[in-house]
């Protein structure tokens, strides 16, 4: 599915210290974009050290590239709620 999807593609390459996908399409029926049983408006919330020393305008397409089989495959909207991190210490 297309929200697991997202998840394990941004956990896997942002290693974030945390991270929520909410999948909002039905707020959005009968909008553009919209598509019935489809996953077609994401907001992503995602704090990661990978995000350190980035503008917001370069998280936000780092998000776009890491999710672009996604956006290809039907995702329409995404939005991001997006911040660096401290590491966590282990």
């Amino acid at each position: 599915d297309m929200k697991d999807s997202i998840t394990a593609k941004l956990a896997a390459t942002f290693h974030p210290t945390s991270l929520e996908v909410i999948d909002e399409s039905g707020q959005h029926v009968g909008h553009g974009g919209w598509r019935e049983g489809q996953t077609t408006h994401v907001r992503v919330r995602i704090a990661s050290p990978a995000f350190a020393g980035l503008s917001r305008v370069a998280i936000h397409r780092a998000v776009n590239e890491a999710l672009a089989a996604e956006i290809a495959a039907g995702l329409h909207a995404l939005a991001i709620e997006a911040k660096a991190s401290q590491g966590t210490t282990s």
